[in-house]
C-alpha cells in the first residue's frame, strides 16, 4: 500500500496525516470472489453468465471501485461492474484455442488506485469431435490376401483432455462385410473365414467411425464421434481361368464355299482381368483336317470343300499364356459349323398328312390361359441350310388372344399355339376365329414365306348370369285393385344359348306375400286373394331372382308404391254436436279422413245451414266456428233471433279434397254464453275444464298422488330416526299423545261472504240443474239440493290404523256447463241484491267457493290421516 498525506498529494510530507491504498482478498484459485488470482472457467461456460466477483476493500472503509483490462492487442473476454464487482463473460471461450488469459484487475477509492495481474486458466470440455488423420483412406490389397491379415490402419485425434480426449474405433458394418478393425489400435483387418475375389467385386467401401470417451458438455454427459469412408481396391491375381465369350458359337458353311474361306471367330479372356495373360486358340478335337484356327486371332477357317465335310460340333481350346511363353490355364467350348445350302425353299406348313395350308378346331369357349392347342398338329419347314433356313413365325388375327411358339425358327420345328387372352374367346361375341399364320425368312434377300388359315370354332358354355335390365324396379298399384292385378314387368336377359339361356323368375322377401311372378314372362301380379290397402300399408320391396338352368342368378329389388284413392269419407265424431261457446272464443269441430295421402285426407269444412243465417262463421281447415265481427255481446245476440233463445242448431259438412270428394255433415248445437265473470287461476282452470270435466279430476287426483308422496318421504324419514334412537333397546313401544279437545272446522270463504259454502254450493247447483232442465225441454222432476259435506271427527290419539274411522270422499252433485241465456236475467238480479250484502270480494262465482271449499277439505283429511301413521311402528 502507497502512504499519502491527507493535505497534499506527496509522499513524505511533514504532516505525517496519511491515506492508505485499497486492497484485493486473495482468497484463493477455488474461490470465485478475490482478486481472479490463479481462476479457473469451464470453456463451455455461456456467454453472459456471471463467472467471478472482484472483491476488496479499503483501509479507511471508504466505498471502493473495481476495474478490468486486458493486455494491448487481447482479446476481451470479461467484464467487471464497477460498484458490485461481478464479473461477466462476454466472449466465447475455447481452450483447443487459448487455454490460460491474462488479465488486469484494479480497485480504487477515489484517491489510491492498486491494479493487480491475474492469469485465467480455460478448462476443457468436450466440445472436439475425433478427427481422422491422412485422408482420404485408398487401400489396395490383392485378391489373394490372407484372412486375417492386416490391411491398414487409421488414426484420429481429439483435442479435448481426459477422457473426452480418448479415442475407440469401430466399423458401421453391413450385411457380408468382410473386414474388420482393432477398436484401440485402428488396425484394419480381413475377417477370419472370409477371402477377397476380384472377380466378384473389385472395389470395398467401409465406414470407420472413431468415438472419443465422453464428457461434461453444457452440463450433460456427451459423446463425440466422427466418420470416414475407406475405400478398399481388390488387385487382381491370376487365379481364374480363361472364358468364351458369346457361346454357344455357330458357324455355317455355304455349299459353295472354297477352302480357305472364313467362317467365324471366337474370342476369349483371361479371367483374370486385373492383369490378364496373352490367350492362345487351338482346336483340341474332331477337326479331321477340315478347319483350322489362327492362334492368335481366333478365326476359324475352311480348309476342305464342304461336301467333306462329316461332323457338325468340334472342340476349341483356349490357354492363357506365361511370361515364359508356357501354356497355364485354359478352357474348352463347342463350336458347331453346318453347311449351308442355296436359299432355294420357301418355309411350307406341314399337317398329319403332308402340306397343309388350312387348319380347324372345334374347342369350347373360354379355356385356361396357358392352354396349348393340341388339336392343331401343324409343323413348319425349311429344307435350306443355314441362314435360309432361318424365319420368323407370326399370328396374324384378333390382338392378343393366342400367341405361337416357338417365334424363330431354324429348317423345322413343331408349331405350338397358346391361349393368352380366354376373355376374348366368347362364343356370344364370335362362333368362330380366324387367324393366320405366316412364316418369313428373316436374313435372306429373296424373304420367302408361306401363309397358313387357323380356323378356331366355338362352343357355347355356361358363363354367363342372368342379368336384369336394372338394378331396381319402381311399380304403383291403385289401392282396391283386384286379385291378380299386373303390378311390373322384370326382364333379365341371359347371354348364353339353349337350355343356358332360359331364364326363371321367382321372388322373395318380407314384402312378397301378396304377390306372385310368372315364371317365364317376369309379370308381377298380386295374389288373387289379396287386397291393397292404402290406409294400412301404402310400400312394398321384396327382391326379383332371375335363375338359369344351372343355378346360376342375379337379384333386382321392387318397390311397390300402392297409390291411394279416395274411398273414405271424412267422419264426425258424432252426427249431433252440442257446444258451449263464448262470445269472443270459438269452438272447433273436427271430422277424420281415414286415406293415407293428401289431398284425399285433406278436409274443408263449412256451414251448410243455419237459423237465422249469417251469426257463424267457420275456418275451412281448421273447422273453428266462431260469431260473426259484430257480435260482441249477448244483447246482440237476443236481437237477431226471435225466440230469444241462445240456442243454434248448425249443419256443418266436411268435404274432402279427392276425386270424386266425399262429403258428411252433422248438427252443431251451439249454446252461446257471456265470459264467465269470475277470476282467479281456480276459476280459469274450472272454466277451461268445463267441457272436460276428466281434466278437473286428474288434476285433483295428482295433487293427492303428490301429497301422497310427499307423505311417505316424512314417514320414512321419521322411522329411521326413531329406529336409530331405539338402537339400544330396540323393544316395542306404543306413543300415546293427549286427547285432544274436538274443535270444529270452520273454513271462511275466500269471496269474504258471510254465508256458509254449504248454502252457495247448494244454490249453486240448484240454479244449475234448473237450468240445465230447461234448457234441454226435459220433464223430469227437480232432483234435491245436495247437502254439503261433513268433514269428520278429528282422530283418536289412542285409536290403531285398522280401526280409525275412514270417511268417504265427498262430492258435488252438478253441473259445469255455462248457465244459458234464460238465466242471465235472473243472474244479475241475484248479484245486484248481493251486492248491497256483500264486500267487492262478491263477484267471485259460488261454484269456484263451493269446489275450493271441498278440495281444502279433502287434503285436510289425508294430511291428518298421513300424520296419524307417525306414531304407529
Amino acid at each position: 500500500s502507497i502512504a499519502r498525506c491527507k493535505l497534499c498529494p506527496f509522499h513524505g510530507c511533514p504532516n505525517k496525516t496519511l491515506y492508505f491504498a485499497p486492497y484485493f482478498y486473495d482468497n484463493g484459485p477455488s474461490s470465485t470472489s478475490g482478486n481472479m488470482a490463479l481462476f479457473s472457467i469451464a470453456e463451455d461456460t455461456p456467454v453472459g453468465a456471471q463467472v467471478y466477483t472482484l472483491n476488496g476493500t479499503d483501509p479507511e472503509g471508504d466505498s471502493v471501485r473495481y476495474g478490468l483490462t486486458f493486455e494491448k492487442g487481447s482479446k476481451e473476454y470479461f467484464r467487471v461492474e464497477p460498484k458490485s464487482g461481478r464479473v461477466t463473460l462476454i466472449s466465447e471461450l475455447d481452450r483447443e484455442v487459448k487455454d490460460e488469459i491474462a488479465v488486469l484487475v484494479s480497485i480504487t477509492d477515489g484517491r489510491n488506485k492498486v491494479v493487480e495481474k491475474g492469469r485465467v486458466f480455460v478448462t476443457d470440455a468436450n466440445d472436439e469431435k475425433p478427427e481422422f488423420l491422412n485422408l482420404p483412406f485408398i487401400v489396395s490389397v490383392p485378391e489373394d490376401t490372407e484372412a486375417g491379415s492386416s490391411i491398414f490402419k487409421v488414426q484420429a485425434v481429439d483435442k479435448d483432455l481426459g477422457s473426452g480426449g480418448s479415442v475407440t474405433y469401430f466399423l458401421q458394418t453391413t450385411p457380408n462385410t468382410k473386414f474388420t478393425i482393432d477398436g484401440h489400435s485402428g488396425v484394419l483387418r480381413i475377417k477370419p473365414g472370409e477371402y477377397l475375389d476380384y472377380e466378384t467385386s473389385k472395389t470395398h467401401f467401409v465406414t470407420v467411425v472413431a468415438k472419443d470417451g465422453g464428457g461434461k458438455y453444457n452440463g450433460k454427459h456427451q459423446v463425440m464421434t466422427s466418420s470416414a469412408t475407406i475405400t478398399i481396391n481388390v488387385l487382381d491375381a491370376q487365379d481364374s481361368p480363361p472364358t468364351f465369350v458369346g457361346t454357344p458359337y455357330f458357324g455355317y458353311v455355304y455349299e459353295v464355299s472354297v477352302p480357305g474361306s472364313e467362317i467365324f471367330t471366337v474370342f476369349a479372356k483371361d479371367g483374370d482381368q486385373g492383369n490378364p495373360n496373352p490367350i492362345q486358340y487351338s482346336i483340341f478335337n474332331g477337326s479331321d483336317g477340315s478347319f483350322s484356327i489362327n492362334s492368335s486371332s481366333g478365326c476359324i477357317t475352311l480348309t476342305t470343300y464342304p461336301i467333306q465335310l462329316k461332323n457338325e460340333l468340334y472342340e476349341l481350346q483356349a490357354s492363357e499364356v506365361g511370361p515364359e511363353n508356357q501354356l497355364l490355364d485354359y478352357t474348352i467350348t463347342m463350336v458347331t459349323i453346318r453347311v449351308v445350302d442355296l436359299n432355294n425353299h420357301p418355309p411350307t406348313f406341314y399337317g398329319e398328312n403332308g402340306p397343309q395350308n388350312r387348319f380347324e378346331l372345334t374347342m369350347y369357349e373360354h379355356p385356361p390361359e396357358g392352354e396349348i392347342l393340341r388339336g392343331l398338329k401343324i409343323t413348319v419347314n425349311d429344307s435350306d441350310q443355314g441362314a435360309n433356313a432361318k424365319f420368323r413365325l407370326r399370328l396374324v388375327g384378333p390382338g392378343r388372344v393366342l400367341r405361337v411358339v416357338p417365334q424363330t425358327v431354324l429348317n423345322e420345328a413343331q408349331v405350338t399355339i397358346i391361349v393368352e387372352n380366354s376373355t376374348a374367346i366368347d362364343y356370344e361375341k364370335y362362333t368362330f376365329l380366324s387367324f393366320k399364320l405366316l412364316a418369313v425368312e428373316i436374313d435372306t434377300p429373296e424373304r420367302f414365306s408361306a401363309t397358313a388359315d387357323i380356323i378356331i370354332h366355338l362352343l357355347d358354355t355356361n358363363d354367363n348370369t342372368p342379368k336384369f335390365s336394372t338394378d331396381f324396379y319402381i311399380a304403383r298399384i291403385p289401392e282396391n285393385s283386384p286379385g291378380g292385378s299386373n303390378v311390373v314387368s322384370v326382364t333379365a336377359t341371359d347371354l348364353d344359348s339353349g337350355l343356358w339361356g332360359d331364364v326363371k323368375y321367382s321372388i322373395y322377401g318380407s314384402g312378397a306375400d301378396l304377390f306372385l311372378i310368372h315364371p317365364t314372362s317376369g309379370i308381377i301380379y298380386t295374389q288373387p286373394w289379396a287386397t291393397l290397402d292404402a290406409e294400412v300399408k301404402s310400400k312394398y320391396n321384396f327382391y326379383v331372382k332371375a335363375e338359369d338352368t344351372e343355378g346360376k342368378y342375379s337379384l333386382a329389388e321392387v318397390f311397390v308404391t300402392v297409390l291411394d284413392l279416395n274411398d273414405h269419407p271424412p267422419e264426425f265424431d258424432e252426427n249431433f254436436l252440442e257446444k258451449t261457446m263464448i262470445i269472443g272464443a270459438p269452438v272447433k269441430v273436427e271430422a277424420v279422413d281415414d286415406d293415407a295421402e293428401e289431398p284425399n285426407n285433406v278436409i274443408e269444412y263449412s256451414i251448410m245451414k243455419a237459423d237465422p243465417e249469417n251469426v257463424f262463421d267457420i275456418n275451412t281447415s281448421t273447422g273453428e266456428i266462431k260469431l260473426k265481427p259484430f257480435i260482441k255481446s249477448m244483447e246482440i245476440v237476443q236481437n237477431i233471433t226471435r225466440q230469444k233463445d241462445c240456442k243454434w242448431s248448425v249443419v256443418v259438412q266436411a268435404r274432402d279434397g279427392g276425386s270424386p270428394s266425399f262429403t258428411t255433415t252433422a248438427v252443431v248445437k251451439i249454446d252461446i254464453t257471456e265470459a264467465n265473470p269470475l277470476s282467479g287461476p281456480m276459476a280459469a282452470f274450472l272454466m277451461q275444464s268445463r267441457d272436460n270435466p276428466l281434466k278437473a279430476l286428474g288434476m285433483v287426483a295428482g295433487v293427492i298422488s303428490v301429497m301422497v308422496m310427499v307423505t311417505v318421504l316424512i314417514s320414512t324419514a321419521m322411522y329411521m330416526r326413531n329406529t336409530k334412537s331405539n338402537r339400544i333397546a330396540p323393544a316395542r313401544r306404543i306413543i300415546r299423545r293427549k286427547r285432544r279437545e274436538q274443535q270444529q272446522w270452520n273454513f271462511k270463504t275466500p269471496f269474504g261472504q258471510p254465508d256458509s259454502p254449504d248454502k252457495v254450493v247448494a244454490d249453486d247447483v240448484e240454479s244449475n240443474t234448473a237450468n240445465r232442465n230447461k234448457n234441454n225441454n226435459s220433464s223430469w222432476p227437480k232432483p234435491p239440493p245436495p247437502t254439503a259435506p261433513v268433514l269428520p271427527p278429528p282422530p283418536l290419539a289412542n285409536l290403531r290404523v285398522t280401526e280409525r274411522q275412514r270417511s268417504a270422499v265427498p262430492t258435488i252433485s252438478g253441473s259445469l256447463t255455462s248457465r244459458s241465456c234464460s238465466r242471465t236475467s235472473s243472474q244479475k238480479s241475484l248479484t245486484s241484491k248481493d251486492t248491497e250484502d256483500r264486500p267487492s270480494q262478491s263477484k267471485e262465482g259460488n261454484v269456484s267457493s263451493a269446489l275450493v271449499s271441498e278440495l281444502k277439505k279433502k287434503l285436510e283429511q289425508k294430511i291428518i290421516e298421513a300424520n296419524q301413521g307417525y306414531y304407529y311402528y
